[in-house]
């Protein structure tokens, strides 16, 4: 796949740590194998299905926070792309172009912040998986329709209605039927993360967000936010 644009920059904010350099020697939506025989899956990001990891070829990988593997064993990391002297963030790349959406997890704040700009970016433009009624993002307001995500990785946004704190479990309200409403909770051991990434739990009452994460039910449309990142506020 060729990518055209300016080479997407790191910003000065993430806290990238270099793992250290490789050879692709094939790559697919399953991940990129290396030539030592390590498989590298794009960390940060969820792939559109016509999105496709780097070409054959030196990369450098870099990794934010801990080391970290999949279910599969597969190695997370951030993958650039050297050209012409610079390097390219891959993930950034296939987010501006629409080829993918900036995932639950991304390991620090401001890169998530700068991959969230990127994909804002190629929402309003409606470029690549923008363009296609599957992945629409979800309105709070409308837990049924929200359902319909149930299983996959999704965005929903909304105004919090209430945010309220059961036993060791936050939970924030977009709706007064609590049974049936989209609901977002947050375990309370985790509250620390969210705070010290500048997100008090507390402070989303009345507040517009975009949340990310993966769908499931429990009485209505339900996210467990387990990260930051997950909860982008969109305004008062």
């Amino acid at each position: 796949m060729v990518i055209a644009g300016t080479p997407a920059r790191a910003q000065d904010g993430c806290r990238f740590v270099t793992i250290g350099s490789a050879s692709v020697r094939a790559a697919s939506e399953a991940g990129i194998a290396l030539d030592d025989g390590r498989v590298v899956r794009l960390a940060g990001i969820e792939l559109a299905e016509n999105a496709h990891p780097p070409p054959a070829g030196e990369i450098v990988l870099k990794r934010i926070g801990e080391r970290e593997t999949d279910r599969y064993g597969r190695l997370m990391a951030h993958v650039f792309v050297g050209e012409n002297g610079a390097e390219r963030w891959w993930q950034a790349e296939l987010v501006r172009q629409g080829l993918a959406r900036v995932s639950a997890r991304v390991g620090d704040t401001a890169c998530a912040r700068a991959l969230w700009r990127d994909e804002q970016a190629a929402r309003a433009a409606k470029l690549g998986l923008w363009g296609e009624p599957y992945y629409v993002i979800n309105k709070a307001e409308d837990p049924a329709g929200v359902l319909k995500s149930r299983g996959r990785f999704a965005l929903v946004e909304g105004k919090v209605e209430s945010v309220r704190e059961s036993g060791g479990t936050i939970w924030v309200n977009f709706g007064r039927r609590w049974s049936e409403d989209f609901t977002v909770t947050i375990a309370k051991r985790n509250e620390r993360v969210f705070s010290a990434a500048g997100l008090e739990p507390k402070s989303l009452s009345g507040r517009r967000v975009r949340i990310r994460g993966w769908i499931e039910e429990r009485g209505g449309p339900w996210v467990e936010a387990a990260r930051p990142e997950q909860i982008e506020v969109l305004g008062n």
